[in-house]
């Protein structure tokens, strides 16, 4: 029974609802109407519900054993009311009629709001026809076609017997995956009404060597959303080259002098400092907050003229691509900054209504016991125009930075990042190893220093945290040379 106009809030307790309990589809067309229709009535400007299922496992490989196999299934629900630029969210793991009302009224409560007397009127609402993204693209199949737990810790033990052939004086060395596939269903009192499936999945390496007081720690991390044949595919004969390589050179380098020095940063996870030092500062949470220097900056120059920078969600398997945001807005791309010139924010419907900035398809969240916030999906610096010989030839005496590590960065853009590959420039030319090098800056800075874009654009899977949960993200940049930063080291 769908919501009528004369549905009164007396006949609740009389609806019977049987939505489809292993998918979301159609069926649940009338219960979410009735109950976002019975929010309006409360007098509720806006409400949303969220439903969502997931399926995840992720198997560890230590040495020569499989030390670790967790799976995960979870099925829950959220619902967020707005009442003006107030808003609240309540989450639930009863996905019944009357646990879902019960969110309801419990959120509706949070707002000073009461569910309207028995003879009221619920109002209708009219859910568009299902957007359904999951059946459109063919993802319904995906469970089917998964590697089973058995060929999963076989294929990872390979890939660790692969690395033990190709490293010397290992002390540790890991191979870990992971697959999250998830269901989602978006319904809100403006109609929207559109469901999707996830598929992300990401497996790598982790290599610790030591000789002596020699320490070296290299990492390697691919990632891909889509394709159920991904481990499968996974090329762990050439990443197991590469990684016992760069082990071998950082374990012998010298440490790096601290200073000031031009540096070439390398593509893919190099982008890691724009998405930390700049991205998150592009966020309409931080405007909300005040915590971000760009606030009043749309329209004016805050990087270098070289430097064009892109959020989307619609570049093919990467981390962050997604058909919709968590609130069922289609996926697009967002100009972040035109050679230069700050262009637009990254906005989810509360720092939309908050800031008046246009909604960019951004609000995402971790799992349903999120409100979704404003979040970056592929983020990354555009390639220039200039061949990756030419930034090298700029810089007479430098620092390669090949592998970025880890990081922090403060609530206005000051960082610091460890580099877990780096190498000296003399002349033009790579030269020596170095280990031991931290980048040390602050956002606005640096975004006027990013001198010189090469052409090769490469894209690299990671994690974000933020208000709303870890969310999978793309980071990515081509070779970039910074004119100068600060280099910690001994």
């Amino acid at each position: 029974m769908l919501a009528t106009s004369i549905l009164l809030t007396k006949e609740l307790p009389s609806l019977s609802y049987n939505p489809t309990r292993d998918r979301f589809d159609e069926s649940w067309e009338a219960p979410l109407a009735t109950l976002l229709g019975l929010g309006r009535a409360a007098g509720a400007d806006f409400i949303e519900f969220f439903l969502e299922r997931v399926n995840y496992i992720s198997c560890l490989a230590e040495d020569d054993g499989i030390t670790s196999i967790s799976p995960k299934l979870s099925t829950g629900a959220g619902v967020r009311v707005f009442r003006g630029q107030s808003d609240c969210y309540v989450s639930t793991n009863d996905l019944s009629f009357s646990g879902l009302k019960l969110a309801l009224e419990k959120a509706l409560s949070i707002q000073g709001l009461i569910l309207p007397a028995p003879n009221s009127y619920i109002p209708e609402i009219n859910l568009e026809l299902l957007r359904d993204y999951a059946t459109k693209n063919n993802k319904d199949t995906w469970n089917s076609q998964f590697s089973s737990m058995q060929e999963m810790g076989e294929f990872l033990l390979d890939a660790n017997a692969k690395l033990k052939q190709k490293a010397n004086h290992i002390q540790s060395r890991r191979a870990v995956y992971f697959r999250d596939w998830q269901e989602v269903l978006v319904a809100a009192s403006d109609g929207t009404f559109a469901r999707d499936i996830r598929l992300t999945q990401s497996v790598g390496y982790n290599l610790f060597c030591a000789d002596g007081a020699n320490r070296s720690s290299i990492g390697k991390r691919s990632g891909n959303t889509g394709d159920a044949n991904f481990l499968r595919n996974w090329n762990y004969e050439s990443d197991s080259e590469e990684v016992a390589e760069s082990a071998g050179k950082m374990l012998y380098a010298d440490y790096v002098e601290s200073g000031t020095y031009p540096i070439i940063m390398a593509n893919a996870f190099g982008g890691v400092i724009f998405h930390e030092a700049c991205g998150h500062l592009l966020e309409t949470t931080q405007i909300e907050r005040k915590t971000t220097p760009f606030i009043d900056k749309k329209g004016e120059k805050i990087a270098h003229e070289n430097l064009t920078a892109w959020d989307e969600g619609r570049s093919q398997n990467a981390f962050g691509t997604i058909d919709m945001d968590d609130e069922g807005m289609p996926t697009q791309r967002t100009l972040l900054i035109e050679n230069g010139t700050l262009k637009n924010f990254i906005a989810d419907r509360a720092g939309s209504i908050r800031t008046g900035h246009p909604r960019t398809g951004s609000g995402r969240r971790q799992n349903y016991t999120y409100a979704a916030a404003s979040r970056m999906r592929n983020t990354y610096i555009a390639p220039g125009n200039y061949a990756l010989e030419d930034l090298f030839a700029s810089v007479d005496k430098g620092i390669y930075c090949k592998k970025m590590g880890g990081g922090s960065v403060g609530s206005t853009g000051e960082f610091n990042f460890g580099v877990d590959e780096a190498y000296l420039i003399e002349n033009g030319k790579i030269t020596k190893p170095l280990k031991g090098a931290v980048l040390i800056g602050e956002a606005q800075e640096i975004m006027n220093k990013i001198s010189m874009s090469s052409r090769d654009l490469t894209l690299s899977p990671g994690f974000c945290g933020s208000i709303s949960g870890s969310v999978y993200v793309t980071v990515g940049q081509p070779h970039i040379k910074v004119d100068s930063i600060t280099v910690g080291g001994r």
